[in-house]
């Protein structure tokens, strides 16, 4: 075997990290080639991506009918029919200049599209049906004699072309990493994407004993699947859709949707009567058709698995890559299709099913299984070690390929719907139920929908607005629901209750973080020690009796491993397949005629990779820069906040002086243009003697001397006109939260008079005061008002805020969350300040704290943070906040 040494080198983009890269023999994997796969000095200049000159459109005559068509069939997806009309107003408009629309008609538009020369993998079919020779004719049934036909492209293409996607030069891995925080002996070991995980580094362990892979670049591809449903109210339309990505991009791009997940088949669903549905026959054909279907799909890739193939990568350059079969992205029930294990049994390890409270059992492998198929009979492999030994795992034909070992964390399934809204949401109810009677309980159950429902309006948070009692539940719905549910039950259930939820939230959000190290990893544990401990009430209290033998809940026991295998889980979660089935299946059927509906879908999913392709190749050839963030921003990974006033018009219409309600009538005005003005509008009668010691701090101060020391009559004066604005746009860095262009997140703080025609809407926010009685140096304000002017020739953009402190210095032991209350001074004038909105960090947002408090009938999200006394800074409102509050 040859020797394996590593590379390390020191990045400066990030302070103190660490990276080993994989080599063997010194020589270092993912090097560079020529086409002819020659091994060439790591400074050659790469050969172009395209002979594409600029300006070439083709097929588009122009950069108008490829944004036209992009328009038309990606963003808005309009009907052919839609198109024509449209096309048909557009040339009467042009029909006088002598002009022409960039289209005739939609099947002007579709074989346009059609004729893209890049991007297109088409698709390809086989049928199977089932070998019924060893079956009487007696007993044959209908599903015996049908066939069933699977759709795929060649997922060897479809990787090449995310290989070859100029937009990831900058965002792929082309080598396994190990990549630690800090220097020297205190340095630790972190994870975050797949190719810092240590599979990857094994694999190419294994790869590196043969010298003809020395220097090659590994791809790990990625797969996952899962039913769906596009509609019930027309019959059950099911689909099967497959997807494939590859490990080397980044996990935000994979998050994001950028073209790097594929969706590569649509697998074959046997379907029968239910007379027949417990036939075991037809159990293990559904199950043998699954893994047969996979490996006849993915059999493309298996020559490159030992033997590399040349491909050009986005960066231009050419590289030997070798393909491997990657991590696997499956909820519960698909993870035990794809071990082959049985029902309720754990798909990671031996566990028996009536012990999974109990922690890990032995893992399970490729290795350990087929040892036991050799050797013991498949009634005891089926009761005592959970294994269908009748059915052989599509890995099985694969190099490198572990299926047990390549089930990923599912935070979706097993987390968030999981034991999250399915157990402890449920197990609540079922508490109040027992402790205080039907009657009782449905009323308090009234008062936790009515909290959950007055919580304030927060960027990206989803409003329950008549609580959370509907059916249809969506990931989305739980994820938001998990952001408020800890106040609004607290007070109704005991401190055990309220300890459980904090610890299972915790687990929750370490565990979805960017990056992952060593110290988040113990956190981890402890969070689910805390998590195991507490739950015992619900055992205690008879909600569950019979213990917790679950597998959702089992299943984050191997957390800590799958983290340290594959790097932060929120880059191969279920989320992320969930997500493309709008793109790719969903939206797809809804604009389908619904007859025969899934050709329609294969030609538009052809036709989506095909404009995603164009514009790839378009911006490679910087013919759409205008369109594309600009290249300063990839420095923002290491930048922490920008605010600034967002560019909104001045005139908005006020409330009247009465009451707001939700249906309020409003006086068209402009908004002051001055200080006094605005006092008067504000009802803040000292506003000019903010704004004069909100200079003073700007223009004068020192060491010595503040606007808190000094009299106003050395405050500079203002007397000019101001202008207000509505909202202020905050930039952060927030990777582990749905992102951008490096991780960076943007979200508006709102100051409105009136949001949506409704009442005012004044955000709550964070600001750097580097206070050491704050909140890590920061404290909480409310925004009443933004604004700038001008004094001695300088712009100062600045909010007016109502500042809150801190009800004690430590958060709440139970809770784990910060606790503020509005401040006043000791006339019970609200106090006041003119801050710059350089010094707002982002918003935050706050949740009462009712205690045993019903909530008043009058409490809404619009007047919450008015009338009620004190709140809690939610650090689950996103994982930003989880992360710098805490």
């Amino acid at each position: 075997m040859k020797s394996i040494v590593t590379i390390t080198l020191n990045l400066t983009v990030c302070s103190s990290i660490l990276l080993s890269i994989h080599s063997n023999n010194g020589f270092r994997a993912g090097r560079i080639c020529d086409a002819a796969s020659n091994f060439v000095p790591a400074d050659t200049i790469p050969p172009p991506l395209t002979s594409k000159q600029p300006g070439d459109w083709t097929p588009y005559r122009s950069r108008l009918e490829f944004e036209t068509a992009e328009f038309l069939y990606k963003k808005v997806q309009m009907s052919a029919g839609d198109v024509d009309k449209l096309m048909h107003l557009w040339g009467l408009g042009l029909a006088r200049h002598g002009d022409a629309p960039p289209f005739a008609d939609h099947r002007d538009l579709y074989s346009t599209i059609d004729e893209t020369p890049i991007g297109d993998v088409a698709w390809q079919s086989f049928s199977m049906k089932y070998g019924a020779d060893a079956d009487s004719p007696s007993d044959l049934t209908p599903w015996m004699d049908a066939t069933y036909t699977t759709w795929f492209r060649d997922p060897r293409a479809i990787i090449r072309n995310m290989l070859g996607n100029p937009d990831f030069k900058n965002e792929m891995d082309y080598a396994p990493y190990r990549e630690w925080k800090g220097q020297g002996e205190s340095a630790t070991r972190q994870w975050r994407n797949v190719m810092s995980g240590d599979w990857a580094w094994d694999q190419a362990d294994e790869i590196a004993k043969d010298p003809a892979m020395h220097g090659s670049t590994f791809i790990p591809v990625i797969l996952g699947s899962d039913k769906t449903t596009v509609s019930v109210a027309t019959g059950q339309n099911d689909y099967y859709p497959l997807y494939a990505s590859i490990g080397n991009v980044h996990n935000n791009v994979r998050r994001a949707h950028r073209n790097a997940v594929a969706i590569i088949g649509f697998l074959a669903i046997p379907k029968m009567t239910k007379k027949h549905s417990d036939d075991p026959r037809f159990r293990k054909f559904k199950k043998q058709l699954f893994h047969s279907s996979l490996s006849r799909i993915l059999s493309s890739l298996k020559p490159a698995m030992s033997v590399p193939e040349v491909v050009q990568f986005g960066d231009g350059h050419f590289r030997r890559v070798v393909y491997g079969l990657g991590p696997y992205i499956a909820d519960y029930p698909e993870q035990l299709v794809l071990g082959c294990v049985v029902q309720n049994w754990c798909a990671k390890c031996f566990t028996y099913p009536d012990k999974l409270d109990s922690g890990e059992g032995g893992l399970r492998s490729r290795e350990v299984v087929d040892t036991l198929c050799d050797e013991v009979d498949s009634g005891v492999l089926w009761e005592e070690w959970g294994v269908i030994s009748d059915v052989v795992p599509f890995t099985n034909d694969f190099p490198r390929a572990d299926i047990h070992q390549l089930l990923t964390p599912d935070i979706l399934h097993q987390v968030i719907k999981g034991a999250f809204k399915d157990h402890l949401v449920a197990w609540v109810e079922k508490y109040l139920e027992k402790e205080h009677g039907k009657t009782r309980a449905k009323a308090i159950l009234d008062d936790i929908d009515h909290r959950i429902a007055a919580a304030p309006p927060f960027a990206g948070l989803r409003q329950f607005l008549q609580g959370r009692g509907f059916s249809q539940w969506t990931g989305d719905d739980s994820k938001a629901l998990m952001k408020v549910y800890l106040p609004a039950i607290e007070g109704h259930v005991p401190q055990d209750i309220i300890q459980c939820f904090r610890a299972f939230l915790e687990f929750c959000y370490i565990m979805r973080q960017d990056i992952i190290a060593e110290d988040t990893l113990l956190q981890l544990s402890d969070c689910l020690g805390r998590f195991h401990r507490y739950r015992q009430i619900f055992q205690d209290t008879g909600i569950r009796f019979d213990g917790f033998s679950l597998p959702r809940q089992h299943a984050l026991c191997h957390y800590s491993m799958l983290i340290r295998l594959f790097g932060a889980p929120n880059g191969i979660c279920s989320s992320i397949t969930e997500s493309k089935h709008i793109k790719a299946v969903k939206e797809p059927w809804r604009h389908s005629s619904k007859f025969n509906a899934l050709g329609q879908m294969l030609l538009t999913n052809q036709r989506l990779d095909k404009l995603a392709a164009s514009r790839s190749d378009f911006t490679a050839c910087r013919m759409l820069d205008d369109s594309y963030v600009s290249d300063h921003l990839a420095y923002l990974g290491t930048a922490q906040c920008d605010v600034k006033l967002a560019r909104t018009h001045r005139e908005f219409p006020l409330p009247r002086v009465s009451q707001i309600t939700q249906c309020s009538v409003f006086k068209e005005r402009y908004r002051a243009r001055n200080i006094r003005t605005l006092a008067d509008e504000l009802r803040v009668p000292d506003l000019s003697r903010l704004v004069r010691l909100f200079l003073f701090d700007q223009l004068l101060a020192d060491d010595i001397h503040t606007s808190d020391n000094v009299p106003l009559s050395a405050c500079p004066r203002f007397e000019g006109r101001i202008k207000i604005f509505n909202s202020a746009a905050a930039s952060f860095y927030a990777p582990s939260d749905p992102s951008g262009v490096g991780g960076m997140r943007h979200e508006h703080i709102r100051a409105a008079p009136s949001w949506r025609r409704g009442p005012a809407r004044n955000d709550t926010v964070l600001i750097n005061t580097a206070s050491e009685d704050g909140i890590n140096g920061m404290e909480v304000s409310r925004v009443l008002c933004f604004f700038s002017f001008q004094h001695s020739r300088e712009t100062f953009p600045c909010a007016l805020v109502h500042w809150f402190k801190l009800i004690a210095n430590e958060p709440n032991p139970d809770t784990g969350m910060w606790m503020v209350k509005p401040s006043f001074h000791a006339d019970s004038s609200r106090e006041l300040s003119i801050i710059h909105v350089d010094t707002i960090i982002r918003a935050c947002h706050l949740l009462p704290i009712f205690d045993c408090d019903f909530a008043p009938d009058n409490l809404m999200l619009h007047n919450v943070l008015d009338i009620w006394p004190s709140f809690y800074v939610n650090r689950f409102v996103d994982h930003h906040a989880f992360e710098i509050a805490y």
